[in-house]
C-alpha cells in the first residue's frame, strides 16, 4: 500500500485496500436488490474506499472474477451471518493466491442485534420471539446462531429461541408448535437473514403472527462490515 510521496510537492496519501463483499447469491431479484442496497450503504459510509459486491454462486459477478480484475490489495468481507462450508472451504479456496485478505464473517455481533431490534419494531409483552435462520450442517454455525439468539434475548429482556428452516435443530416447525401450545398472545419470528429469497419465504410460511423483514440495508449492518474490514487490517479501534 502506498501513494505519492512528499517529494516534488506531492501530498502523501495512504491507499486503503478495496473492500469486496462476498454474498452467497440468490435467485430472488428482491434479494439481489437488498444486497446491492447494502453495498451502496457500505460505500457511502467511507466514500474514499473502493467497494465491490460479488457472489459465491447463482448471482453475478462471481467473487473469483472480481478478485481476478483487482489491481491492488483487497479485503474480502463475507456477507454471511454464521460459519460453515462457504467460510471454511469455499471462500479460502477462491481467495488463495490472489493476495486478498479474508475478514471474519458477520455474526454474532451486537450490531446485528441492533439491526434485528430495529426490524422487529414494537413488541407486545406476551409475544413469543423466535430467531429464524437458514440452518447449517456445521455445528459451529448453529452455535453462532444460538449465541445471536441469546444476545437478542438480553436486548429484548425476554426469551428468544433459535430455530432453523433447513438443516439444524430445533427446526422452525418444532419451535412454532411449542410456541403455539404456550400462553403467548402472538408468535413473532425475527428474520436472521440478510435478504429476501427462499429461506425468508420459508419463515413467512411457518405460520407466525409476524415475521420481521430481512436485515437488508441497515446502518448498523454497514458499520459491522467496516468493523470486520478494520479487524482484518489490525485496526480494532475503528467500527
Amino acid at each position: 500500500m502506498g501513494g505519492l510521496g512528499a517529494e516534488g510537492g506531492h501530498v502523501s496519501r495512504v491507499v486503503r485496500p478495496a473492500l469486496v463483499l462476498a454474498a452467497h447469491g440468490t435467485r430472488s431479484a428482491a434479494g439481489e436488490a437488498a444486497l446491492e442496497g447494502l453495498a451502496a450503504l457500505v460505500a457511502r459510509q467511507r466514500p474514499g474506499c473502493r467497494v465491490e459486491l460479488a457472489y459465491l454462486e447463482i448471482s453475478r459477478p462471481r467473487l473469483s472474477d472480481v478478485l481476478a480484475e483487482m489491481a491492488g490489495a483487497a479485503v474480502v468481507v463475507p456477507l454471511l451471518l454464521a460459519g460453515g462450508y462457504h467460510i471454511h472451504q469455499d471462500i479460502p479456496g477462491i481467495v488463495a493466491g490472489t493476495g486478498a485478505v479474508v475478514a471474519r464473517h458477520l455474526g454474532p455481533h451486537p450490531l446485528l442485534t441492533s439491526a434485528l431490534v430495529r426490524r422487529l419494531g414494537a413488541l407486545r409483552p406476551a409475544d413469543s420471539v423466535i430467531l429464524g435462520a437458514a440452518g447449517s450442517s456445521d455445528p459451529g454455525a448453529l452455535a453462532e446462531v444460538r449465541a445471536a439468539a441469546r444476545m437478542l434475548a438480553v436486548r429484548l429482556a425476554r426469551p428468544v429461541t433459535a430455530a432453523f428452516a433447513s438443516a439444524g435443530t430445533p427446526t422452525l416447525a418444532e419451535v412454532m408448535e411449542r410456541a403455539r401450545s404456550g400462553s403467548a398472545s402472538r408468535v413473532v419470528i425475527a428474520s436472521y437473514l440478510l435478504a429476501p429469497g427462499y429461506f425468508h419465504d420459508r419463515l413467512e410460511a411457518a405460520g407466525a403472527d409476524l415475521v420481521s423483514p430481512p436485515l437488508g440495508p441497515d446502518p448498523a449492518l454497514a458499520g459491522l462490515v467496516w468493523h470486520r474490514y478494520d479487524e482484518s487490517l489490525g485496526n480494532r479501534s475503528a467500527a
